[in-house]
């Protein structure tokens, strides 16, 4: 979803430098938030992990149940 904000925005774009504007503001960490923490890997711990996958496998389940 991302991906098609950007590519919308650039649309807009007159040159390079406004479409690396663009870029640079949509993945800007929110504020507050450190660059090293907003990083790939970094936001969730081990046990959120864990019950995410959880939670998933579950509802692939009932999924393929036909729920």
């Amino acid at each position: 979803m991302l991906s098609a904000a950007e590519a919308a925005l650039e649309q807009g774009a007159t040159d390079d430098a406004e479409r690396q504007r663009i870029r640079d503001q949509l993945y800007r960490p929110p504020a507050g938030e450190t660059a090293a923490r907003a990083g790939p890997g970094q936001g969730m711990t081990r046990t959120a992990a864990q019950a995410l996958m959880a939670r998933l496998a579950a509802e692939d389940g009932q999924f393929a149940a036909g729920r």
